[in-house]
């Protein structure tokens, strides 16, 4: 499902009124009508419900003068506010304004804060209201008149329903740009925008419906829309029955790089996590030293021991030996838990250009590559990088809070730039691929933020790999079933106790449940 701006969203109503013969008005004619019936959903009964449409003078108060329409022939007896003189009403909304006017809604012009004031009363009987105030094009924060409304229309214990998106918020993005109505149910029309979809824009939205107004689907298949939610329907392919002849080798055979003195843990929860999502066989490479740990974790793993620094990190003097692992590897992970030691990052900056197989670089590694980004050529379009946000500041040499306030533009750029798979870790986790094409994932919830999490991610991802031999369609897949596993975990023990453990622990419920849908 794309995920649009307020322009390409504008550029697609155009391409439907002027290219396709689609008139405005049966448009908005849709909207009200599918706005009426998500409402009747949750409310059988509309017609005795106490309904206030709040709306300006453009095509989201238009759109709520049909719903009033509709809802007045239903039975109800709608009001409307409308925050503009009749006369200032414009185009299509105009005609549903003369439309409604004629069939008797009460309609009431609030030209000035005191026109509201005077009205407050009707605001206070209202068991549901209507925000039909702004549409998706607002850039600066409501102000006057409308900021009055917004706030007031807040303070009451009425449902409330935004139209396309919250009056007060900007759809082009997450942050919050002024006073914006707190809605409980948002209906949008056509695709999602960015507000709707990110935090904080995100807790203004209430239950947020996608209303099917007409748009040609077609529109939404052009290339320069580069931003989408991964939907579970697309994942399909990858959590197929497999076939009864398949062994071992059918899945392939993933080299995982980990651990070091203290945080043999991550490399074990990676090839746990490896292991439980489908890998024909997992080898885990790592220091001399730790390999008993690894070892006895899990009697499925096979582990190779490597040379180690006097701190017990995997040495520079290991490259020879994890070369020789290469041969026969369909893919390498490396990274979780191998420490930043000098000797290690050597080893690390010397093995990448050698890997000649798809690479998962994660924790560690990621912090090894901050300066040394070039080593990422010879891996163009087989590498997948997993950094949580600060990790992706040190990358970039950039403030976490810069990468948070712009990470929609800072994924894509960095994966076009160097030509990888980039997966930035968090709530709506962000995976582009090297075309700078971006995937939201849907799942997941905040008791997943616990250390460890990403070695499990890491591990899951470097498996999907080689059992699907599609980088980008495996590494959605795998972030997807990580969240879901989260979703299960959470659902069971809460999110406050949640543990890295736990999303091993529930990855086979979320694999069934993945694939009885396919």
């Amino acid at each position: 499902m794309k995920v649009l701006t307020s322009q390409q969203m504008k550029e697609i109503d155009r391409k439907t009124i002027e290219e396709i013969g689609i008139p405005g008005p049966v448009l908005m004619e849709n909207a009200g009508l599918e706005i009426v019936r998500v409402i009747r959903a949750s409310f059988p009964e509309i017609q005795k419900e106490k309904v206030l449409i709040v709306a300006g003078k453009g095509n989201n108060g238009g759109d709520g003068l049909v719903m009033a329409r509709h809802l007045w022939n239903l039975g109800g007896r709608p009001k409307v506010f409308l925050l503009a003189a009749k006369q200032d009403v414009k185009g299509d909304a105009a005609l549903n304004l003369g439309i409604a006017d004629k069939i008797g809604v009460d309609i009431v012009e609030i030209l000035s804060v005191e026109d509201w004031k005077k009205n407050k009363r009707e605001l206070s009987a209202a068991t549901l209201i209507v925000d039909a105030i702004f549409g998706t094009g607002l850039m600066n924060p409501a102000g006057g008149i409308y900021a009055t409304a917004i706030e007031d229309i807040n303070k009451t214990k009425a449902y409330k329903v935004a139209i396309d998106i919250p009056s007060g918020l900007s759809s082009d993005t997450f942050q919050i740009i002024g006073p914006a109505v707190k809605a409980d149910l948002t209906v949008t029309l056509g695709a999602p925008k960015i507000g709707h979809v990110f935090p904080p824009a995100e807790d203004w939205i209430g239950e947020l419906v996608i209303a099917d107004i007409s748009l040609p689907p077609f529109l939404f298949e052009d290339e320069s829309l580069k931003l989408e939610v991964v939907e579970k329907q697309a994942l399909m392919p990858y959590f197929k029955r497999r076939r009864r002849d398949s062994h071992k080798g059918t899945y392939g055979h993933l080299l995982i790089l980990a651990g070091s003195l203290g945080k043999t843990g991550a490399a074990v929860m990676a090839g746990k996590a490896a292991l439980k999502v489908g890998a024909g066989l997992v080898t885990v490479g790592t220091p001399q030293s730790c390999l008993p740990i690894v070892a006895r974790s899990m009697m499925e793993l096979m582990t190779e021991p490597l040379p180690e620094t006097g701190k017990k990190t995997i040495a520079r003097e290991a490259l020879p030996k994890a070369v020789k692992l290469l041969p026969g590897k369909d893919a390498v992970l490396i990274g979780p838990g191998i420490s930043t030691h000098p000797s290690t990052a050597d080893f690390v900056l010397s093995l990448l250009p050698k890997v000649k197989c798809p690479v998962v670089i994660d924790a560690d590694a990621l912090n090894v590559l901050a300066g040394h980004l070039d080593v990422l050529k010879p891996l163009a379009g087989r590498a997948v990088l997993t950094p949580h946000p600060g990790e992706f500041a040190r990358l970039l040499g950039l403030s976490v809070k810069n990468v948070l306030d712009n990470r929609l533009e800072l994924v894509p750029q960095f994966a076009e730039k160097y030509r990888v798979y980039l997966v930035l870790k968090g709530y709506r986790t962000l995976i582009a691929n090297p075309q700078g094409k971006v995937y939201i994932n849907p799942t997941g919830n905040p008791g997943m933020a616990s250390g460890g999490s990403g070695d499990v991610l890491s591990g899951m991802i470097a498996s999907l790999i080689i059992q699907e031999k599609d980088i980008l369609g495996a590494t959605l897949a795998a972030v997807y079933l990580h969240g879901l596993s989260g979703d299960i975990g959470a659902g069971r023990l809460g999110e406050r106790p949640l543990i890295a453990g736990d999303l091993i622990r529930y990855l086979p419920q979320a694999l069934k449940m993945m694939e009885e849908i396919g």
